[in-house]
């Protein structure tokens, strides 16, 4: 037999681009539209409905980036459409549809919209591969409903990378973004619009068999059979014997070891990243009225939806629309998943912190619609911290999903399915979807990466897969739930069935109950930038954690010894904003400008509100007096003050520092530092042992400046070639001793830049401080601080939430090579049986942490942080350049001390 198959498969393609998608709607009727365009932020339908709008003709330019466009829209629907439409032989839908401009990119990264209904309730939501909405029509065939258009620019879906400055509405520029194309009512032939399901889902599954497999030249068989009694120029009238021709294929069951896919309705909003926390409000709302709609169609289909002030932003901006999510929540269709506040990152923020997330979260979900959640949702942060899963199972979770870690550049994870083991040897049932994507479109591709890509097919059988267009928001589309229906079981094809996480785990789990071991942090090789960028949003974040700590401990005291009202319903507020900062494109720094302007000003007024709760919280608990009492909120003695307590401090005495030919010197009762007249530390003695933390021929407080341009996601990553190309900064424009008598003071400038660095040492104390006063203009750079260190180490401890995590500082493996950048929070230690030295800080979290050659013999251990870089996408501007920073790192040679506010 001759081999036509490319030929017949070009036909089919043509075919379906030409003929068959074009017969999707018979007809269209222009519909009349009016605008009037908001003059600032987005407004409420009932302000905007209340304006006075102008003429709009299709074609026209709308919408400045970032803007909002109202269009009223009005028209008639064929009497002989309505007629169609109730005919039960051959079916036709009747909509709406609208091209608002859209430039063939990614759903949710450019315009979209959402269309009300007069009654100031969310119909459905306009999107890129989603624009078609099913309206009410009054008994004469008029439509009116009101479209609110975003004219959101695309700041990047391209991921060319390329520096923007449309990601700060100020530089965004004011020429109109958008051309109206279409505002039509359309008449949809729904057996047209079946056949093309027909033959999308198998010509995909056709592309994934082999080509030697008998499956697939039957079904190019079948579709050229289809061709051929498919009229071109009567396509609606001859779409039924189309769908007869393959109607066959479609019916062979799938194999009884076919992989089994529980397909669960996703969209991924991210709380902000490409685009402010005020249009995520406004695509919550557009998602989830696409889903609402695809339940009422689809009684099988669900959706799941992970983060509790989502759907906290619906109750509050949009209580229709929630109104509706509650009731599909009680039949089971809308499914809220996760238990937390948001997709926090889990890298960055605290240990109460991170715990709230899980407790705000949890509260919300069972105080709205009465579900504990049992399951974990993070598909996109950028690595998980080996606390997790301890905080997991306190929070009464039974199991965790990410995809993730498929990211990774280097190494890939072993398992699908596993226990997941924390820290503290507790274990969560953890489940990576092998589709490697938390929006798939269901596309043949995906379902068929999911099967193949599965290695746990030894001892499982099912894994699942999160469907629907994301980040940007969306969700699932008619297509997708269309591709569910042709695959629930169909030969040569995974089974791809409506399911939800709940179900998805339970039966992984009864069938999978001694699943192998993953044990420690789950480290993303890749985003290792993420520890570092937009220092000032890492500041805040710590900051507020502390002063968070500190108001509830003192308001507490308060409330406990002296009868003061706690404080509450302000201290929820305040953690609910701390806990959406968290999300994992904020506090990582991966976001618009923007986005980071937002967060500083958050930052700026918790921190107002939080030194106002505290301050009077101490003084009703000072009450009346002429002595002055200082408050410990430590959970040690500091300068004389107990723990958790307060009393009359005295100031202590017992520092100095002194200036001689070879530089400075810094003594107190436990260490003697040796600064040079370039402000190096070149010497860092312990009293009591007599031993030298910094190694011969060495030098500690070395900043160096390193070039930073990785290869893509330039927020988001450091790569390993930074190493190749850096300056040590070893030249200072002054260094002199401090006013106080127990200082240095260093300046230095490179580049643009100029820092002036305080480094003292407190008396009594085993901690030399450092203070860095940063005048930050560099861009792609990375700023580090480096303390070679005269400690053999073959590991060094970093603290993470509730503990710490060991790491290597070799590079035996691959593994080990990859983490060539980690996070800690507020120290890292290295150490031998009896000595070790630790770097704490104050908002500095990515280091690395290294062996080299000993000058003179043997391995030393080099400490390295990372204090700032600039990168220039997604925000060319104001990544940390332009800024002025206060750093922190006090070193310390032993235990390191708990971090805290200060003495009050």
């Amino acid at each position: 037999m001759h081999d036509n198959r490319l030929l017949t498969e070009a036909r089919l393609n043509r075919f379906i681009t030409e003929r068959l998608k074009p017969a999707l709607y018979r007809d269209t009727v222009a519909l009349t539209a009016e605008v009037w365009s908001a003059p600032g932020e987005p407004v409420t339908f009932g302000e905007a409905a209340a304006q006075q709008y102008a003429p709009f003709t299709i074609g026209s330019a709308w919408g400045r980036p970032w803007s909002t466009s109202w269009f009223r829209v009005r028209g008639m629907v064929p009497e002989a459409w309505r007629r169609l439409a109730d005919d039960p032989a051959h079916p036709f839908s009747i909509e709406l549809v609208f091209d608002l401009g859209f430039d063939g990119g990614q759903s949710g990264f450019q315009s979209e919209a959402l269309v009300w209904g007069l009654d100031g309730v969310p119909i459905k939501a306009i999107s890129p591969f989603n624009a078609a909405a099913v309206v009410p029509i009054d008994a004469d065939g008029q439509v009116d409903v009101f479209v609110e258009a975003a004219a959101n620019p695309d700041v990047g879906s391209s991921w060319t990378f390329t520096p923007t400055t449309i990601g700060d509405p100020a530089t965004a520029g004011d020429q109109l973004a958008y051309v109206m194309r279409q505002m039509d009512i359309a008449l949809l032939d729904v057996n047209v619009y079946e056949l093309v399901s027909d033959r999308e889902v198998l010509r995909g599954l056709m592309r994934e068999l082999a080509l030697t497999s008998p499956r697939r030249v039957q079904i190019l068989a079948a579709l050229e059979r289809a061709l051929d009694v498919i009229d071109p120029h009567a396509v609606s009238a001859t779409a039924a014997a189309g769908r007869a021709e393959l109607a066959e294929m479609l019916a062979r069951p799938a194999s009884a070891s076919a992989h089994v896919l529980h397909a669960v309705g996703h969209a991924h909003i991210d709380s902000a990243w490409l685009w402010p926390v005020r249009e995520t409000i406004r695509k919550c709302a557009r998602t989830f009225s696409n889903v609402i709609v695809l339940m009422d169609e689809n009684p099988d289909f669900t959706f799941a939806c992970s983060s509790a002030q989502q759907l906290s932003w619906m109750k509050e901006y949009y209580p229709a629309l929630f109104e509706k999510i509650r009731e599909k929540v009680r039949g089971g269709q809308f499914i809220p998943v996760g238990g937390m506040w948001v997709e926090s990152d889990t890298n960055l923020p605290g240990s109460e912190a991170m715990a709230r997330q899980f407790v705000a979260g949890k509260r919300f979900f069972i105080e709205e619609f009465g579900i504990d959640n049992e399951e974990v949702w993070l598909p996109d942060s950028f690595g998980y911290s080996g606390a997790l899963p301890q905080i997991v199972a306190a929070a009464g979770s039974r199991w965790f999903l990410t995809q993730k870690i498929s990211w990774n550049e280097t190494n890939v994870m072993p398992h699908h399915t596993f226990q997941w083991e924390g820290i503290d040897g507790t274990r969560v049932f953890t489940h990576f979807p092998p589709v490697d994507k938390y929006n798939s479109d269901l596309s043949a591709l995906d379902i068929h990466h999911a099967e193949r890509n599965f290695r746990d097919h030894d001892r499982a059988t099912m894994s699942l897969l999160p469907y629907g267009y994301g980040d940007g928001g969306g969700g699932p589309t008619r297509e997708m739930v269309s591709v569910i229906e042709r695959t629930t079981s169909l030969e040569g094809s995974p089974r791809v069935i409506h399911s939800t996480p709940r179900a998805f785990f339970t039966a992984a789990q009864d069938e999978y109950p001694h699943a192998e071991v993953w044990s420690g942090e789950m480290y993303l090789e890749l985003h290792r930038g993420t520890y570092t960028s937009q220092l000032a949003t890492k500041q805040g974040n710590r900051r507020s954690e502390h002063l968070l700590r500190e108001a509830e401990l003192w308001a507490a005291t308060a409330a406990v010894q002296g009868g003061h009202a706690y404080p509450y319903d302000r201290l929820e507020t305040l953690w609910h904003l701390v806990l959406l900062q968290q999300f994992h494109d904020i506090l990582p720094g991966s976001s618009i400008a923007w986005v980071h302007q937002d967060a500083e000003r958050n930052y700026a007024y918790i921190a107002r509100e939080l030194d106002e709760l505290i301050e009077t919280s101490l003084r009703h608990l000072a009450g009346d007096g002429e002595k002055t009492l200082t408050f410990n909120a430590a959970p040690h003695e500091r300068n004389g003050v107990p723990a958790l307590s307060a009393s009359v401090s005295s100031a202590a005495h017992g520092s100095t520092a002194t200036q001689d030919d070879t530089g400075f010197v810094l003594v107190n009762d436990a260490l003697e530092v040796r600064i040079d007249g370039r402000g190096l530390v070149v010497a860092l003695v312990d009293l009591a042992s007599g031993r030298d933390a910094i190694p011969p021929g060495e030098v500690g407080n070395l900043f160096q400046l390193h070039r930073d341009t990785p290869t893509q996601w330039d927020a988001w990553d450091i790569d390993r070639h930074y190493r190749h190309v850096y300056t040590d900064l070893t030249e200072a424009d002054s260094v002199v001793l401090g006013e106080d008598g127990c200082s240095v003071i260093v300046e230095r400038s490179f580049g643009r830049s100029h820092l002036v660095q305080t480094i003292s040492l407190a008396a009594g104390s085993g901690q030399l401080d450092l203070t860095i006063d940063l005048d930050w203009h560099e861009t792609q750079k990375l700023l580090k601080l480096a303390f070679p260190l005269d400690v053999l180490a073959d590991r060094f401890s970093s603290e993470i939430q509730f503990g710490h995590i060991e790491r290597p500082t070799h590079t035996n493996t691959s593994w080990d090579a990859a983490r060539f950048e980690t996070v800690a929070h507020r120290w890292i230690r290295v150490s031998e049986p009896d000595f070790g030295v630790a770097i704490v800080n104050d908002s500095t979290y990515g280091h690395d942490i290294t062996r080299e050659a000993r000058p003179g013999g043997g391995t030393l251990t080099n400490a390295r942080l990372s204090l700032l870089r600039s990168a220039l996408f997604p925000d060319r501007l104001h990544t940390d350049r332009l800024k002025r920073v206060l750093i922190s790192c006090p070193g310390q040679r032993r235990a390191p001390l708990a971090a805290a506010r200060g003495v009050r």
